[in-house]
């Protein structure tokens, strides 16, 4: 196991890994934040700092030449060397950085002026610094093409890429061929059980596991949840209105639980949005660490497959297991299109075999039994002697 690096302002080998930094060779560089002085470094420009130190408090000049001490020598060398490293780590001496800045801020806000949405724009600085950083000339395509052959993305990741770009090129006069990409493969998504979505929620701090339980009831996409205001909430009448669904989907209306109630009730109501107006990557950031802790509390490696979207990818199952209606998830989703939701046809086929021939059975003499029974899934088949039949897959 490696060794911590002690701290080059302070010496304290109290110190917590930082993130990490990409050079402009591409090369990764763990950084490391001193809890005794707050300062915050690099290994590598620890590790020559320390040797630079070594380098000058030894008197030793065997090996030296015409007087001077080897050790000096060595001392300039690496004090060279930690210059090139600290700028590369920094980034802040790489050649056009200015001009890349302004060019590409440039583009968002024209995106932002056009109606794009904030996602989209993160998206597009995020590919175009990616891009740079890996050695692409924004301004020279044949630079940007064999960058984004060599990576190993995804064909959505592919895709996005290309597409931002594509973007870059045409606010910039930039004439360009964009390269073929594949047809993105759509994978199965994962679906837990209710009992593990049940546990993280109740191993999250407050405001996370009221958005958590959001999630499950509703099956919104985690953007749509992080800009519910308190006003599309009626507490008396215990529903919720989305009026600002992502990705051109219809607005949608919920019916919530009383615990779902309770639980938003108890957040403070520091600003109009429920859930604040920070991002929510410190949501995405609390949910990774809590998700971590209790799966290796619960010794559910499971529980690490969980994601935001997962609640949406269950929810959709759920639903249409109790009802077999196909156009009922796709309101619910908030879906164009119902090619989109028909995946949930055979993810619910598979997990609860609906494809058997066993049946639950169960008659209702009333209107209001017969009420109860459908809203549990089961489905009517008819009626003898004024007693209503009716069943439902095992």
């Amino acid at each position: 196991m490696r060794k911590r690096p002690a701290c080059p302002q302070c010496g304290s080998t109290r110190i917590w890994k930082d993130g990490t930094r990409r050079g402009a060779n591409g090369s990764i560089v763990q950084r490391w934040l001193c809890r005794d002085c707050g300062y915050r470094f690099s290994y590598p420009i620890a590790e020559k700092r320390r040797k630079i130190a070594l380098y000058k408090t030894t008197n030793c000049r065997v090996g030296g030449w015409g007087g001077q001490p080897k050790n000096s020598a060595k001392a300039v060398e690496a004090l060279k060397e930690l210059e090139e490293t600290e700028k590369r780590v920094a980034g802040a001496t790489q050649p056009g950085l200015a001009e890349f800045t302004s060019k590409v801020l440039a583009v968002a806000w024209w995106m932002k002026k056009q109606g794009y949405a904030d996602e989209t724009i993160r998206m597009f600085v995020s590919a175009m610094r990616t891009l740079r950083t890996r050695g692409a000339n924004l301004d020279d395509p044949e630079s940007v093409k064999e960058v984004i052959a060599k990576q190993e993305w995804s064909q959505a990741r592919r895709a996005n890429v290309i597409k931002c770009y594509d973007i870059y090129a045409k606010r910039n006069g930039i004439a360009w061929e964009r390269p073929k990409v594949g047809r993105p493969v759509r994978k199965i998504p994962f679906i837990p059980t209710e009992a593990e979505l049940d546990a993280l929620i109740a191993g999250s701090p407050r405001k996370l596991a009221a958005f958590l339980q959001l999630l499950k009831e509703t099956a919104m996409r985690a953007g749509e949840a992080k800009r519910l205001k308190w006003t599309d909430i009626d507490f008396t009448r215990q529903i919720i209105v989305l009026n600002e669904p992502e990705k051109g989907s219809d607005p949608r209306i919920w019916k919530i639980s009383t615990k779902l109630i309770g639980m938003l009730n108890s957040l403070p109501r520091k600003s109009q949005r429920i859930f604040g107006d920070g991002p929510i990557n410190s949501l995405k950031t609390t949910f990774y660490k809590v998700r971590k802790r209790l799966a290796f509390k619960l010794q559910n490696p499971r529980l690490l497959r969980i994601s935001f979207h997962t609640f949406r990818h269950w929810k959709a199952t759920m639903e249409y297991h109790k009802t077999k209606d196909i156009i009922h998830v796709k309101r619910l989703l908030g879906h164009r299109d119902v090619r989109n939701t028909e995946i949930y046809i055979t993810i619910e086929e598979t997990l609860f075999n609906s494809n058997s021939d066993e049946y639950h059975f169960a008659t209702a003499r009333t209107i209001e039994e017969a009420g109860k029974l459908i809203r549990v899934g089961f489905e009517y088949v008819c009626t003898h002697e004024g007693v209503m039949l009716f069943r439902k897959r095992k």
